[in-house]
């Protein structure tokens, strides 16, 4: 289901709980609302639709990953980047790391643990903020 997106900064500045297998519908929910937004946004997270459980959607093309849980363990390479974000106005500028590993559970509960670089990493450093209840 497209759910609205959420604007309201002092609900998104709240620290997301874990998630659990029971909240397999927001993975889907947030998903299609990702979609419904392809042409203006790469990443959600689940605040972004009202709801605070740390599960974080993003674009690879034309697929749509969830991670659920997502936690940055390893870090490298800082730059300076500025991000718009579909829940905020206008782009702010905020540190990133070049390359990143992250441990998560995905769509199925199943454990990972990968690395991402680029412009990939910097959509999920982004979502997993939202999930910290960091504004950019």
């Amino acid at each position: 289901m497209i759910r609205p997106i959420v604007r309201d900064t002092i609900f998104l500045s709240q620290k997301s709980e874990p998630a659990t297998e029971g909240d397999i519908q927001v993975v889907f929910d947030l998903i299609d609302t990702l979609r419904a937004h392809t042409h203006e946004c790469v990443g959600m997270a689940a605040n972004m639709i009202g709801v605070k459980k740390r599960i974080i959607v993003f674009s690879i093309d034309v697929a749509q990953i969830a991670m659920v849980n997502p936690v940055i363990v390893k870090k490298s390479k800082p730059y300076q980047a500025e991000e718009g974000c579909l829940s905020l106005n206008g782009v702010r500028k905020t540190t990133r790391y070049e390359e990143i590993e992250v441990s998560f559970q995905d769509i199925n509960f199943k454990q990972q643990r990968q690395k991402y670089s680029g412009w990939t990493a910097q959509i999920i450093q982004h979502e997993i903020d939202h999930c910290n209840g960091i504004l950019i």
